[in-house]
């Protein structure tokens, strides 16, 4: 870390010392207080319920300045990888820090192609869940009893043993969520094919049956690719801060993403896009393009438990940089099927039209995210709603596995443990039962 010129002064007004705290700068973005000294020598904690104010590390791998509306993987903006690159070459970006060159990237796939099968005993596993399960519910399973099968890489201080870990995730995870897809409509498991694309096998997988093959859609799986390149990687959000904080007790990596994957799943994070969807099914049932006036105004009150999901962001202040290309992509998918007209789509291009346009929403920057235009995309190419959050997961899996690794390489990293402000019951004695 690079210390700043500047220094920070912390002083009481009780009239004990003053403290010197210094300063880090970062190649960009705010500089950070240094305050791990501050228990040692004041026994006093810091205060700051969700850590809006705290960095928890320092990392080298993807920044963000909500303000601008900016995104970069390790310094590439994400508009220029999501245009000229593709899934697995992201993935590369993101675990070794450089793109790859041809043969780097020819060798990466490889290893990613040949490591896509899953040990036949997972489709027995899954016949233990029930056929509605949610699909999150079976993929939070299966993650962490890859650490069952695979005992040659569940060490997560020996590197080889990351390396192979990372592999077999990323590989693994398409296969895992089209079984988990499979299984909750009941029909059979279709196994990985090697001469496809990343996207292209995975939506194979997930929508080719034994009487009939898939032949992948370009335009369709470029979709596919796109939302798994947009949602590769967030910096330090609620399940990538998950990952470190159970990586750092030395557990092992499977069971680290298997913990992702479970805070992945709440509406606040990665099921944003499912329950955007939800919010417009309601909207189309209480009678569709006609009745959105009455729910903008539901919105805009106060004493309303309406809320307005898959539009503004708790990182951005600003248009979400991802949400631009999403956009893009989401009218491209929508003219290949044909599907401008059907009633939904209509009804979030309304929406989206309203919430562009209507200065509640301008004036606090409400802008459509990611996660309405992504919901839009699955839709139209045949995904059901609750596999969405699923699908998500398959994608950041490689920014949960950078992240990781980064923290165990990391010299000053130690096992996470949160302070406390107690607020609870002073020190009293247990009284005898008669005289409670």
């Amino acid at each position: 870390m690079t210390p700043s010129d500047v220094k920070a002064t912390l002083s009481f007004s009780d009239g004990s010392p003053n403290m010197e705290l210094p300063l880090y700068k970062g190649t960009i973005g705010p500089d950070v207080i240094d305050i791990r000294k501050l228990y040692a020598q004041t026994g006093k904690f810091t205060y700051d319920p969700g850590f809006l104010s705290t960095a928890s590390c320092n990392s080298t791998i993807t920044y963000i300045d909500g303000d601008k509306g900016e995104l970069l993987y390790r310094g590439y903006p994400i508009e220029q990888l999501a245009t000229s690159c593709d899934y697995l070459e992201t993935c590369y970006l993101l675990l070794y820090g450089e793109l790859p060159n041809p043969s780097q990237k020819e060798e990466f796939v490889a290893r990613v192609t040949n490591h896509t099968m899953v040990n036949e005993q997972m489709q027995f596993f899954l016949r233990g869940f029930r056929r509605d399960a949610h699909p999150m519910a079976v993929m939070t399973g299966l993650v962490g009893a890859m650490s069952a099968f695979y005992h040659d890489s569940t060490d997560i201080n020996n590197p080889e043993h990351r390396e192979i870990a990372a592999i077999r995730l990323i590989a693994k995870m398409p296969t895992l969520v089209a079984m988990a897809y499979k299984y909750t409509v009941g029909q059979p498991y279709i196994y990985p094919k090697n001469d496809l694309s990343y996207a292209g096998n995975f939506m194979r997988m997930m929508f080719a049956t034994p009487c009939e093959d898939y032949k992948p859609n370009d335009v369709l799986v470029r979709a596919m690719d796109r939302i798994f390149i947009l949602h590769a990687d967030h910096e330090q959000n609620a399940s990538t801060s998950t990952v470190r904080l159970c990586g750092s007790s030395g557990t092992n990596p499977f069971a680290a993403i298997a913990a992702g994957v479970a805070c992945l799943w709440g509406p606040a994070h990665g099921g944003a896009n499912e329950a955007a969807l939800n919010m417009l099914g309601d909207i189309q049932k209480q009678g569709g393009v006609a009745k959105i006036g009455e729910f903008i105004k539901q919105v805009k009150d106060k004493n309303s438990t309406v809320k307005l999901m898959g539009f503004g962001h708790r990182v951005y202040k600003n248009y979400d940089p991802r949400a631009k290309l999403m956009r893009e992509t989401c009218h491209e998918v929508l003219n290949e099927l044909g599907l401008h007209n059907d009633p939904m789509f209509k009804l979030a291009m309304e929406l989206e039209k309203i919430a562009l346009e209507d200065e509640y929403f301008v004036a606090r920057k409400l802008y459509p995210n990611v996660d309405f235009y992504s919901g839009i995309v699955q839709r139209a190419i045949g995904i059901p709603v609750p596999l969405f959050t699923a699908i998500f997961a398959l994608a950041r899996t490689v920014g949960w596995i950078a992240q990781l690794n980064e923290m165990i390489g990391d010299p000053e990293y130690k096992i996470g443990r949160p302070r406390q402000l107690f607020v609870g019951a002073a020190p009293r004695n247990v009284k005898p039962i008669g005289e409670r």
